[in-house]
């Protein structure tokens, strides 16, 4: 009975599949959904660092960026190699669906390269945005082009005022203490720097963004404090790098900014773990501000300072912590005579102050329309050549310029580092069954296999 049924079921199926009406049916059917598969696409990346998007950084310039990015390819007729670079802005795209993308090859079309000015054999990008444009060589990174992005974005001219005669930090040096790493990742961002003589400048406001004062080893005479105040007085913005409690000649500075700078040097025991030593304070805890949201990257200091500040009713001057170093280390107070006391310190808590220890301090007040901005921050050596690359040290100096000068929306998240992207084998790694496995297990098993085929197909 059973198998009449399901004969009768089987009979009723292929008479309707058979009806032309169900035909018809089912042609629409595929007609709409593979319209629907080249009307909307839905992609979703599932690798484990998101390797195929782009960073949280990259999507927050490109959020900013209000109107169309043409990008043009001077690429040759090589399907494979122009589909690279489809594969690489389209990354891109699915963020911002007015970024076009077009192919041009300089043998044929060698007017248009000459006009645009293409220097690379092929794969140059040139890169458009509200009628400023941005030549990229390859090989090209998503940092090379979001740096290109961040540049576009950048309207003002004003330089980030780098002042120098004092012993202070070099902007453009290659030495160990010197900041020309971080002052080519500025350039690379769009800034300008300028190095402006305290002596002859007559209005640092209306030729810069912000002034740097980068840890000077000399003292400054009492005409160029008078021209700091000044430029302060007109709501100029400051970054000021401490690396002791010598204020060289600023004293008058630090008390309009209500700045105090604690005697002692913080230590951390915990910097050992990591290959440090105790002059090496972590920075693990950030203040709720534009210049530390969401940041959660490690950060080191080298021979970090305590500082404070309080508002002034005179000023109107409002202080937010930003980093504090330290959670199991402590302010030292007693003078270090020579390393070996390093090793020896130890906390005490009659005359030493436990961590965490705040050294940077965002202070602000209202003044005309963007307001007066200030940082200050109780070590210089974090942006050296030196320690600039130790975890998010970079991106933290970053963040602080982007403040400074009022392009808050620019201040981005350091792009995710790929977790599996390297295998490092140690000695004291257990390697030697991936080694077996790969090296002589594989192979000698396929050549067996190989082997048994042959002789049963010979057999045949």
């Amino acid at each position: 009975m059973n198998t009449k049924i399901t004969t009768s079921k089987k009979l009723q199926l292929q008479i309707l599949i058979q009806h032309p009406i169900f035909v018809l049916f089912f042609l629409v059917l595929i007609a709409l959904l593979g319209f629907s598969s080249y009307k909307f696409h839905i992609l979703q990346d599932v690798t484990q660092d998101n390797r195929n998007s782009v960073s949280d950084g990259s999507v927050n310039i490109l959020n900013q960026m209000h109107g169309a990015i043409s990008i043009t390819a001077f690429a040759p007729d090589d399907e494979a190699f122009r589909q690279n670079i489809k594969n690489f802005i389209g990354r891109y795209q699915r963020t911002k669906s007015d970024i076009q993308l077009n192919f041009i090859n300089s043998a044929t079309d060698p007017k248009l390269a000459q006009e645009a000015g293409i220097k690379a054999k092929g794969g140059e990008l040139v890169i458009e945005y509200q009628k400023r444009t941005e030549h990229l060589i390859p090989p090209y990174t998503e940092q090379d082009v979001s740096n290109v992005l961040m540049r576009l974005t950048r309207t003002h001219e004003q330089a980030v005022m780098a002042l120098n005669g004092h012993g202070e930090r070099d902007f453009s040096s290659n030495n160990s203490q010197d900041f020309g790493t971080f002052g080519q990742q500025l350039l690379d961002k769009g800034f300008k720097l300028s190095h402006p003589n305290l002596i002859t400048e007559s209005n640092l406001v209306k030729n810069g963004a912000m002034l740097v004062i980068a840890s000077p080893k000399a003292n400054f005479t009492a005409i160029e404090v008078a021209k700091i105040k000044t430029y302060l007085d007109a709501g100029g913005n400051l970054l000021w790098l401490l690396d002791d409690e010598n204020l060289r000649g600023l004293d008058e500075i630090a008390t309009y900014i209500g700045l105090e700078v604690a005697q002692g040097l913080v230590v951390d025991k915990s910097a050992v773990e990591f290959g440090g030593n105790l002059k090496t304070a972590f920075g693990v805890q950030y203040g709720d501000h534009p210049v530390t949201e969401n940041f959660r990257i490690r950060t080191s200091f080298p021979e970090a300072r305590k500082i404070s500040a309080h508002g002034t009713y005179e000023n109107g001057w409002k202080v937010q912590e930003l980093v504090r170093v330290a959670p199991n280390g402590w302010l030292e107070t007693t003078p270090f005579r020579s390393e070996s006391d390093i090793k020896t310190i130890n906390f005490d808590a009659k005359k030493d102050v436990a961590g965490p220890i705040n050294i940077a301090l965002a202070i602000e007040r209202k003044y005309g329309k963007k307001g007066q901005r200030v940082v200050v921050i109780g070590n210089a050596d974090f942006l050296s050549n030196t320690f600039i690359i130790n975890g998010g040290n970079l991106a933290l100096g970053l963040n602080i310029v982007n403040w400074l000068v009022g392009d808050d929306h620019l201040i981005t998240i350091p792009p995710t580092i790929i977790k599996d992207g390297n295998l490092n084998l140690t000695s004291e790694s257990n390697y030697k069954p991936v080694f077996i496995g790969f090296q002589i297990l594989l192979p000698l098993g396929l050549l067996i296999y190989g082997f048994f085929t042959w002789w049963k197909r010979r057999k045949a």
